[in-house]
């Protein structure tokens, strides 16, 4: 250990700093990389703050023979704090990453790693995560400094300069890809003999962040295309190959990453009127589609908090992606539920099969040698646009059966002209005396039975459930994640906007305003907690024997739902109503945050009026008039 340093005075430029300590720290990263370091603090820092200097490796050697010609010189990296990145293990950075890699590098050449206490770039840990508000809603993490009042870099290397220099470091080799702290660096006197390039550490979470880093300040980073970002889980499956599923929260993770790419892309989305194509790649890679799947084809067998939990994720980028992907997990589990012979047809090498379902209204079949002849012109088929597979509702001599027919064999009509929930597609199908073949023809009683076909082959519980109960979660987890991003949105602008007229700073500083803001927050938090309590009922029946719920479960768990969409409305209306005209441009989000939710309170799941009647009659034992509800 060495105690103190004798070494030249510092430029003159800045002030003289001493080391005040230096101490011994054994060093374990969590994937088992171990090192010792010789932390050094400091008296006499220009800044006043509490920098660290960790000395690793045969550090000392380093600054023996500092002279260009034999090119020995300490490697050093500046590290700017990271709390979440560097505790925390935030994917909205490659601070974390960078951190593990250059104690490495360090270490086993000899040199100093210099972590300087400048949160944010230098804006502050309060600062910066108000700024990761900013970036949710469209901004880059330059523009989000900016936004706030900040430099887009208040970051001042002034005492890492006195640190290098008070242990001896004139010159140094450095190990970064930012061109501001080797200007910085030599400008105030430290000799930089060569610059070497840190790994680029990319994820979905944080590409955006390192492009705007590289296109806004000239990192030196050579980034892949969004499509080319790494996999978090492989879609195609060849028989016999096997994955351990993912667990509930990792996929809810997964869900929660593509929020920043869903939300980048929902003008994209709506322009098209179904999801783009890119849009699906990041979902079948997330490996939502096989959320419900039973494990015994290829799915992950999750229950239902997990299913509404992502759908209310997606949400928070997509109201129309979340619909859409909501509804083809539920039909995989609803294709789940059919004889082994079918499942056997549609889960053929491992794959997710994409289905669109549709009821409305119900076609014709006639019975005829091996199968049967449908008609029909069926409307709202969600997910059709990405599907493979159609389950149609048919009448056969007043019988309600399901046809599962291939997309391909149908007629396709683009008729999906909405105010709301755009990027759905989802469009009219039509088909004239289609033969479909008897096994894939099935009475609609056997398939909502809690025996059905499927729930014989596969012990998942979820499969016992009435058919309808998760159709009914999609609308209202989509509204409250919808919500939910409004209130960001509205947060956000808050702390920014000034509004005409007034005397305060920012909106946030009005106590109209702020009693506003307190008003949606209490929406939010009331439409979410209604929500829970839906799914809470709900796992309870799975959770048992017997499966078919009672009347008073029913009536609870839609009426649950039912004031859960409810007050997620109310919520997006009052952030509308407080946001000014700009809210209403076709680029602002809360304009289609405000009629994706208006069009979600009109489908039937959530249709307030008779949702209210009938559960009002299963409350009092009347029983209900609607056999569906």
């Amino acid at each position: 250990m060495t105690a103190c340093l004798d070494i030249a005075p510092p430029a003159a430029s800045l002030p003289r700093a001493t080391v005040r300590s230096n101490v011994t720290v054994p060093l374990q990263f969590p994937d088992g990389f171990r090192t010792p370091a010789e932390v050094f603090t400091f008296h006499g820092l220009a800044d006043g703050k509490e920098h660290l200097l960790l000395a690793l490796g045969s550090w000392e050697q380093s600054l023996l023979a500092p002279d260009s010609e034999t090119g020995v010189a300490p490697l050093v990296r500046l590290h700017s704090e990271c709390m979440t990145g560097d505790v925390f293990g935030s994917e909205r950075c490659d601070c974390g990453p960078q951190l593990r890699e250059a104690v490495e590098e360090i270490a086993a050449v000899g040199g100093f790693l210099l972590y300087l206490r400048q949160e944010g770039r230098g804006i502050g840990l309060y600062s910066k995560l108000d700024a990761y508000a900013l970036q949710d809603n469209g901004l880059d993490t330059y523009e989000a400094n900016l936004a706030l009042g900040h430099d887009e870099d208040e970051r001042d290397y002034s005492a890492g300069v006195q640190m290098l220099q008070a242990i001896g470091a004139s010159r140094i080799r450095l190990l970064s890809n930012n061109p501001d702290k080797a200007a910085q660096l030599s400008a105030l006197g430290i000799d930089i003999s060569e610059r070497v390039p840190t790994g680029v550490h990319v994820s979905e979470a944080n590409l955006a962040y390192l492009a705007a880093k590289r296109d806004r300040t000239g990192h030196v980073l050579e980034l892949p295309e969004p499509a080319l970002v790494p996999e978090p889980v492989p879609e195609v499956r060849s028989p016999g190959f096997h994955t351990e599923p993912p667990s509930p929260g990792t996929l809810i993770s997964r869900a929660e990453a593509l929020v920043p790419h869903l939300r980048a892309r929902a003008s994209e989305t709506e322009e098209l009127r179904q999801l783009p194509e890119s849009t699906m790649t990041d979902l079948r890679r997330s490996g939502v589609f096989r959320l419900l799947a039973p494990k015994g084809v290829g799915g992950y067998g999750m229950g239902v908090e997990t299913y509404a939990e992502v759908v209310r994720q997606l949400a928070r980028g997509c109201a129309s992606t979340a619909w859409t992907a909501g509804h083809l997990m539920e039909h995989v589990w609803m294709l789940a539920r059919w004889p082994k012979e079918v499942q056997d047809e549609v889960f053929a090498f491992g794959g997710v099969p994409l289905a669109a379902a549709t009821g409305a209204p119900v076609g014709a079949a006639t019975k005829v040698p091996g199968g049967y002849n449908v008609s029909g012109h069926w409307s709202f088929a969600s997910g059709v646009m990405h599907s493979e597979w159609a389950l149609l509702a048919v009448d056969c001599d007043g019988v309600r059966l399901q046809a599962l027919v291939p997309v391909a064999a149908l007629e396709l009509i683009d008729a999906w002209h909405t105010a709301g929930l755009r990027g759905t597609g989802s469009n009219d199908l039509r088909a004239d005396q289609l033969f479909v073949p008897d096994h894939r023809v099935l009475e609609w009683a056997t398939l909502v039975a809690s025996d059905n076909p499927g729930s014989l082959v596969h012990p998942d519980p979820t499969l016992h459930i009435p058919m309808a109960t998760l159709l009914n979660l999609v609308a209202p987890s989509t509204a409250l994640g919808a919500a939910e991003h409004a209130l960001e949105l509205f947060q956000a602008q808050l702390m920014v906007r000034k509004v005409k007229n007034t005397t305060e700073v920012r909106q946030a500083d009005s106590v109209l305003a702020q009693a506003r803001f307190s008003e949606a927050f209490g929406q939010v938090a009331t439409a979410r907690m209604h929500w829970e309590e839906a799914i809470q009922i709900l796992a309870a029946v799975i959770g048992r024997s017997d499966t078919e719920p009672t009347d008073t479960e029913r009536s609870r768990y839609r009426l649950s739902l039912a004031l859960s969409g409810q007050a997620s409305e109310a919520a997006v209306r009052l952030i509308v109503a407080g946001s000014g005209g700009s809210a209403h441009r076709l680029s602002h989000p809360l304009q289609r945050i405000q009629r994706d939710v208006n069009v979600l309170l009109n489908h039937p799941t959530l249709s307030f009026d008779p949702i209210v009647e009938q559960a009002g009659r299963g409350l009092l034992g009347l029983g209900f008039t609607v056999r569906s509800f």
